[in-house]
């Protein structure tokens, strides 16, 4: 294939949860194939630290917006913004999400004692932070693309928005009981929305995600390594049911959200791709 189907030159790219660990190396893997980025997080001083990295990081154009994905008026005020400066938006990849810690059943818990609290929080954070950036972005996005050819126009002709999922939306992990219900409706969502919106906009506009396997972050690295750094017993039943044998590097999921990014997958929408080392092929045995 040619390399140039793989080229983001002159697109603009929305990362929420953009300041975190996957947000991060996302953000970094579309700047390096020629995108232009705006992260969106809660933290201003982070997600504008974040953009400044990018910059240095020899990004053509960065931006970070304070905005939480709950809250769509913040979500409306950011687009506004990005479309002043930046004309458009051809890429939205919502990373926003993750567990909370008082949604993860400690040791000799059921689910019984799942505080209701706490699963509804992880729930909205994940699902309802995923369906509120693609109500307002996709909006935009479509709108672009539908009138594309009626006028004139440099917005190319595939926009994407790559949702991100887990390895627990499909198989059952323990003590993860609210993240994994959200996630697997992200993953309902993300075909959903493909169907709905390639009968409207045909190719111009596709819905996909990513399902990483297990990598080191804030939010897991205490139930997957010790403080000395060696594995916990979850990270050792993981590591054990992960046939590569190891955790993943953040920068492994570049290549995948670029090509989903890219016109390389003009024809490719409704799919979840796991990066994940194997682990959601291997039976155990």
């Amino acid at each position: 294939m040619q390399h140039s189907l793989y080229d983001l030159t002159g697109r603009v790219a929305v990362v929420t949860g953009g300041s975190g660990a996957l947000g991060s190396a996302c953000c970094r893997g579309l700047v390096e194939a020629g995108a232009s980025v705006v992260i969106l997080a809660r933290n201003k001083k982070r997600v504008e630290d974040a953009a400044r990295a990018l910059e240095e990081a020899g990004a053509t154009a960065a931006a970070g917006i304070p905005a939480d994905v709950l809250k769509k008026d913040q979500l409306t005020a950011a687009r506004d913004l990005i479309l002043e400066r930046f004309g458009r938006v051809d890429i939205l990849v919502n990373a926003a999400g993750g567990n909370i810690k008082s949604a993860t059943l400690k040791p000799g818990d059921s689910v019984f004692d799942m505080p209701e609290t706490a699963f509804r929080q992880v729930f909205d954070l994940n699902l309802i932070g995923t369906v509120l950036p693609t109500q307002v972005f996709g909006e935009v996005m479509g709108a672009a693309r539908k009138n594309a050819g009626k006028e004139e126009t440099e917005t190319p002709r595939t926009g994407s928005i790559v949702n991100v999922s887990s390895m627990a939306a499909g198989r059952a992990l323990t003590r993860v009981v609210g993240y994994s219900a959200a996630k697997a409706s992200v993953e309902n969502f993300t075909r959903w929305t493909a169907v709905e919106l390639a009968r409207i906009f045909g190719d111009g506009l596709r819905v996909n995600a990513i399902a990483p396997g297990f990598f080191i972050g804030e939010q897991n690295r205490s139930l997957l390594l010790n403080e000395d750094g060696s594995l916990t017993e979850r990270g050792r039943q993981i590591i054990d049911h992960t046939p590569m044998g190891r955790f993943g590097e953040v920068e492994e999921l570049a290549g995948t959200l670029v090509w989903l990014c890219s016109d390389a997958s003009r024809f490719v929408t409704g799919v979840v791709v796991p990066v994940d080392g194997g682990f959601g092929a291997f039976s155990g045995v």
